[in-house]
């Protein structure tokens, strides 16, 4: 019995020292439908990263319009302030020359008026008629 017992512990620690081997590289058999789900996902992962790079791609270039657009803005913002102070001189100058304007119209009516006094105020010289 003590070889028999020799031949069993040996058997055991064979079988033992198979079961860790296999434990530790792993099965090689994957089931049919679990091998379908894996490359299921595989290529649910590729397609999200051809996605996720067109995304990525599109994202760029509204940042890159965004910004172009941005700085069209403020162009247009600094036309905008110039034109607005142009705009309110121009302003100004036609409120002055208005101004000026107004007070040459009632200069020239306060003069013409007196002189027009004057002469309805003199009499008129009648021509008397010749005689023959």
């Amino acid at each position: 019995m003590i070889v028999g017992r020799r031949q069993a512990m040996r058997l055991a620690s064979v079988a033992l020292g198979l079961g860790c081997l296999m434990s530790m590289t792993g099965c090689d058999y994957w089931p049919p439908a679990l091998q379908a789900q894996v490359e299921q996902l595989r290529s649910e992962t590729q397609t999200l990263a051809t996605e996720k790079a067109q995304l990525q791609v599109q994202i760029n270039d509204l940042s890159n319009a965004r910004r172009d657009l941005q700085s069209q803005l403020d162009e247009i913002r600094l036309v905008n302030q110039e034109k607005t102070v142009m705009i309110t001189s121009l302003q100004h100058q036609v409120d002055a020359l208005r101004a000026k304007g107004t007070k040459t119209v009632a200069s020239a009516k306060a003069s013409v008026k007196p002189a027009a006094k004057s002469r309805a105020k003199q009499p008129v010289k009648k021509k008397s008629a010749p005689k023959r």
